[in-house]
C-alpha cells in the first residue's frame, strides 16, 4: 500500500502507460445513512475533457455521489480510481486535499477578507512568482484581471461564480466536481456563464461531474448524462440518446412532458385509437403505455373534416376535440379530450395556433417517436 504522504502526482505518473484509463472511475459505489440506501451500486467512468452530468429529483443521491467521490463521505464499499490509481477503496483511501480534484458548489464560498487575486491563489503552492503569473492566467482568461485587488462584495453573482471557476481550476485539479453551480445566477446571465464555464473547462482538460436537477442544463452542458433515481444510475449516454431512447416510462417524462395512452396487448399487438401498436415481449392480457411527447404530434389543419390519410409513418389517424389552446412562446400548446376512448393528449404547434374549445381536429402519432413501456415496469404511480 503506497505511503500516505506519497504525492497522488507520484502515483498516478508511475501507473501510465500508453492505454490510459479513464480519468476517473467508479466501482460499485455504494452508501447508506442510518440504515437508509443512498447510493446504491454506482458505476460510471469519465475520459479528460468530458463533462459528464449527474441528472435526476432531489434527494435521489446525486450530491452524496459527489462527496464520495471528493472524499467528504466515505463509502461502504466500491472503489474511486483516478487516472487508474485507487483514491478510496478497501485497500486505502486518498485524503481530499491530496485527490487532485476540484470542487465547485452553488455558494461559490469567496472569502470575503480576501481580493479576489488572494481567493483564486488561496491553496496554491510553489514559488511566489509561479503562483502570481497563474493567478493572473486565470483570471485573464475569465475577463476579470482588472479586478484583481477588489473584494468579491464589490462584483456580481456572475463575476464572483467566474472568480470561484479560477480559484477551483487555479491547482490544475484533474477532476472538477460542480453541484448546482449555476442555480444562483439570474437566468439572464446563466446561459453565457455555463457557456464560458464549459469552454474554459475543455481548454484545461479536466473531467467534470456536474450535478443538476434541471434536464435543460444537463442536455446544454454535458457530453454524457447519467439519469439517477432512488441512489442507481438507470441510465447512461448521450444527451440526444438519453432524451430520444429513455429507458422508461420516467426517464421519458423526466425531460419533458409526455403523453401516455394505455392499453392490453392482444397476440403482440395494443390497439388504440391511432391503430395497433407491437409489444414485443409482452405477454397477451398484460398493460402497456405507449409514450410520445407533445412535440411529436401531428395536427391535420385541413378544415373539412374528412381526415388525413395514413401513412407507414403515422399510422391511423384519430380525431380530438380541442379542451384548452394556450400560447407558451414561439410555440403554442393544444389540449385534446380523444373521441372514442375519452384519453386526454397535448401536442405542441410551433408559432401562434389558438382554436376555439371544441374544435375537432385530426392527429397523428409519429411511430418512430413513440415507445412502448409494459407497466408492471413503470416506476411512476398512475
Amino acid at each position: 500500500m503506497p505511503d500516505q504522504n506519497t504525492p497522488l502526482s507520484d502515483l498516478v505518473d508511475a501507473g501510465f502507460s500508453e492505454t490510459a484509463p479513464p480519468r476517473l472511475e467508479i466501482r460499485d459505489l455504494s452508501c447508506s445513512f442510518a440504515g437508509l440506501s443512498v447510493v446504491s451500486d454506482v458505476s460510471l467512468s469519465l475520459r479528460a475533457g468530458e463533462v459528464l452530468c449527474m441528472l435526476g429529483p432531489s434527494g435521489c443521491g446525486k450530491s452524496t455521489t459527489l462527496r464520495l467521490i471528493a472524499g467528504v463521505e466515505t463509502p461502504e464499499s466500491g472503489e474511486i480510481l483516478l487516472d487508474g490509481v485507487v483514491i478510496e477503496g478497501p485497500a486505502q483511501s486518498i485524503p481530499p486535499e491530496r485527490r487532485s480534484i476540484g470542487l465547485m458548489f452553488q455558494d461559490f464560498a469567496l472569502f470575503p477578507h480576501l481580493t479576489v487575486g488572494e481567493n483564486v491563489g488561496f491553496g496554491l503552492t510553489g514559488p511566489k512568482a509561479k503562483r502570481q503569473a497563474r493567478v493572473q492566467e486565470l483570471l485573464e482568461r475569465v475577463q476579470l484581471l482588472h479586478f484583481i485587488d477588489v473584494y468579491p462584495h464589490q462584483l456580481s453573482g456572475g463575476e464572483q461564480q467566474r472568480v470561484a471557476l479560477a480559484r477551483a481550476l487555479a491547482p490544475r485539479p484533474r477532476v472538477m466536481l460542480m453541484d448546482e453551480p449555476f442555480s444562483g445566477l439570474d437566468n439572464r446571465l446563466r446561459d453565457g456563464i455555463r457557456d464560458e464555464t464549459l469552454e474554459l473547462l475543455k481548454e484545461e482538460g479536466t473531467a467534470v461531474v456536474m450535478v443538476t436537477h434541471e434536464p435543460e442544463e444537463a442536455m446544454r452542458m454535458a457530453d454524457r448524462i447519467a439519469l439517477m433515481r432512488d441512489g442507481r444510475i438507470v441510465q447512461v449516454g448521450a444527451p440526444y440518446t438519453v432524451y430520444n431512447n429513455p429507458v422508461d416510462r420516467a426517464a421519458a417524462a423526466f425531460f419533458s412532458d409526455i403523453n401516455v395512452i394505455r392499453g392490453t396487448v392482444e397476440g403482440a399487438l395494443v390497439t388504440t385509437p391511432f391503430g395497433e401498436f407491437l409489444a414485443p415481449g409482452c405477454p397477451d392480457g398484460s398493460q402497456v403505455d405507449i409514450v410520445i411527447r407533445p412535440q411529436h404530434l401531428r395536427l391535420d389543419f385541413d378544415r373539412s373534416g374528412t381526415g388525413p390519410l395514413p401513412t407507414p409513418e403515422t399510422g391511423m389517424p384519430a380525431r380530438g376535440r380541442v379542451t384548452r389552446a394556450r400560447y407558451i412562446g414561439r410555440e403554442s400548446l393544444v389540449e385534446f379530450e380523444m373521441e372514442g376512448d375519452g384519453s386526454k393528449l397535448q401536442a405542441v404547434v410551433p408559432g401562434v395556433f389558438m382554436p376555439k374549445r371544441g374544435t375537432a381536429l385530426w392527429l397523428m402519432m409519429r411511430r418512430d417517436r413513440c415507445h412502448v413501456f409494459p407497466v408492471r415496469q413503470n416506476p411512476l404511480t398512475d
